[in-house]
């Protein structure tokens, strides 16, 4: 993918400037399991458990619990035969059987793009591969697709632990990964294994998402141009801590922000380009309010910059569907 004409000139970079990149905030996921929420609090009326949060972003949280809904951590937490709404990161089948015997009315918001990850551990499971299935162990996405195939999968997430990696053969070997990891991160550990098991297979398509990767590479398009990046997004998103990443090694100084009270006055401190990105699972608002204090500051200049326009969309869950046709 090409640069954009504006990412690469310099001179509209000025001085004095909030540098705000396109894309930022919420995917087409974020946005259906949202959606899906709130449809099911109009729609069924309240209350309506969600396992987990629905997305990473307490905002988010915080605002559909305040319209009705209720976040438990685990199933038993909702009366049984209760709506309860799995989260975009996705459930084990554990999960789902769990939620059957208790007579629970599922609405299943997991992201299209983690369900096809799902789709592929069964499939190499199926087929006897040992699955190495790159990501974070304690992340809820991880999770849940470790849950599919728990015997086959071992979860790595360095190229200290390819290293030391033993299979028990090497000639049934698949890889797959966490949708919101860094893409060179993740390229630098798929190449190791390749490297290591030259027989190993992946999927047909990359499995991180479309959204993390233009997220990241806009932030690549500007991170050598500004002199600081603020991201917007929860500490425990994902997706949000590999941006902050992806800046600093691009060489940029860059900090994960939850909102604007949390920006310090002293990181601004001799700083006159401040490039704003948010992860996606941060509402535009939090982004919004975070341009104001920086031109209450004296970045009066606020300029976008884009990466490339994005035109993904996903149908609501099934079970809401047939719902609003009832």
């Amino acid at each position: 993918m090409n640069e954009s004409p504006q990412a690469r000139d310099d001179t509209r970079l000025e001085p004095g400037s909030v540098v705000l990149l396109r894309p930022r905030g919420f995917c087409a996921g974020v946005i259906r399991a949202i959606e899906a929420v709130r449809l099911a609090i109009e729609i069924l009326g309240r209350p309506v458990y969600v396992r987990k949060e629905i997305v990473h972003n307490r905002h988010v949280v915080d605002e559909l619990t305040a319209q009705g809904a209720v976040f438990v951590d685990a199933l038993d937490e909702a009366p049984p035969g209760a709506v309860v709404i799995f989260s975009a990161h996705g459930v084990s089948p554990e999960v789902r059987q769990h939620a059957r015997r208790r007579n629970l009315q599922v609405i299943d918001a997991t992201c299209p793009l983690v369900t096809k990850v799902h789709l592929e551990v069964t499939r190499y499971a199926r087929d006897n591969y040992t699955i190495l299935l790159i990501g974070h162990r304690n992340h809820d996405e991880v999770i849940g697709t470790l849950g599919e195939a728990p015997e086959a999968i071992r979860v790595i997430s360095s190229l200290e632990e390819v290293d030391s990696l033993e299979v028990p053969d090497p000639s049934r070997l698949a890889y797959l990964t966490q949708t919101t990891l860094s893409i060179d991160d993740t390229a630098e550990i798929v190449a190791r294994l390749k490297e290591r098991f030259p027989a190993i297979v992946g999927p047909p398509s990359q499995d991180i998402c479309y959204a993390t990767q233009n997220r990241q590479m806009a932030v690549k398009s500007v991170a050598s141009k500004v002199d600081g990046v603020l991201v917007v997004g929860a500490k425990n998103s994902s997706n949000s801590n590999r941006l902050v990443e992806v800046a600093q090694r691009t060489g940029a100084d860059a900090c994960l922000i939850d909102s604007a009270a949390d920006i310090q006055p002293q990181w601004l401190e001799g700083r006159r380009r401040i490039g704003i990105t948010a992860g996606a699972s941060t509402p535009e608002a939090l982004v919004e309010q975070v341009v104001s204090r920086l031109k209450d500051s004296g970045y009066t200049r606020v300029e976008e910059v884009e990466w490339i326009a994005e035109d993904v969309r996903f149908t609501l869950p099934p079970e809401l569907k047939i719902k609003q046709t009832q």
